[in-house]
């Protein structure tokens, strides 16, 4: 077993000891996803295109008695995952990296749509597919999560592009599911509502967040520590007959009336 002295609220059975990939890790629900499995015994490798917050995270989680470690990576650069991941093994792979933008679809010009697609769905696949080559290659088989959203499942306005990119990964997610639960590997989603995070902060501060804020049947944003148990059941032992499944994880917003 991985030693750790970080803060821990009881070890999940088959996390400690294993090696985790965290995507988007250089801030907000990446960073606190890697401390999570870092605290949970997981020697971790923190990936994102800003090296120089990656390595903050990093000096942060190890400085609390985490194991880890910041890989400078771009998702939606095929070549750029090949580098930094072809024979790296992985027991535990979390596709968090994601992008957005408000705007109408009216407004959605062609680089926008190209960067959300490309980082959201297709970021995804390019980790997925390596991670997976290893983990059959190895015989160990393994988790991935990926980080998709409600707004996969349902629609809003002004987000198009992100909306689809969601939808197209929970269906992915899948997809793979069927062609790799074959190699012990599994492969699910997880589809946050509204988490509170220092870049969506300010906005729920305005009337405008205050009014969705009033939406959410809970009458709360998330926070993130309401994803760690969902997250820590699908890498855990105890989420080892799961394969193919979405968990949703918003104060009740999916359900909520029309």
């Amino acid at each position: 077993m991985a030693e750790n002295n970080g803060p821990q609220t009881g070890l999940w059975p088959g996390i400690a000891g294993k090696r985790a990939l965290v995507t988007g890790a250089s801030s907000g629900l990446g960073a606190h996803f890697a401390r999570l499995l870092a605290d949970q015994g997981a020697t971790v490798t923190a990936a994102a295109r800003r090296l120089d917050k990656l390595q903050t995270v990093c000096s942060e989680i190890t400085a609390s008695g985490g194991q880890i470690v910041p890989l400078e990576m771009d998702v939606s650069d095929p070549a750029s995952v090949k580098r930094a991941l072809d024979g790296t093994a992985f027991d535990i792979v979390i596709n968090n990296a994601g992008t957005t933008l408000s705007a109408s679809a009216l407004d959605h010009d062609a680089d926008a749509i190209d960067r959300i697609i490309d980082t959201n769905l297709k970021g995804a696949f390019h980790i997925a597919r390596t991670a997976a080559q290893a983990m059959r290659d190895t015989g160990s088989g393994g988790s991935i999560v990926n980080i998709a959203s409600i707004l996969g499942l349902r629609v809003a306005g002004h987000v198009s592009a992100y909306a689809a990119s969601k939808a197209g990964l929970i269906q992915l997610t899948r997809s793979l599911a069927l062609e790799w639960a074959r190699h012990g590997i599994r492969v699910n989603s997880l589809c946050p509502g509204y988490i509170e995070t220092d870049l969506n902060r300010d906005f729920f501060q305005t009337d405008t967040g205050k009014t969705l804020i009033k939406r959410i049947p809970q009458r709360r944003l998330g926070q993130p520590e309401d994803l760690n148990g969902p997250l820590l059941l699908l890498v855990s032992d105890l989420g080892r007959f799961m394969t193919g499944s979405e968990i949703v994880a918003d104060g009740g917003h999916l359900i909520s009336s029309l």
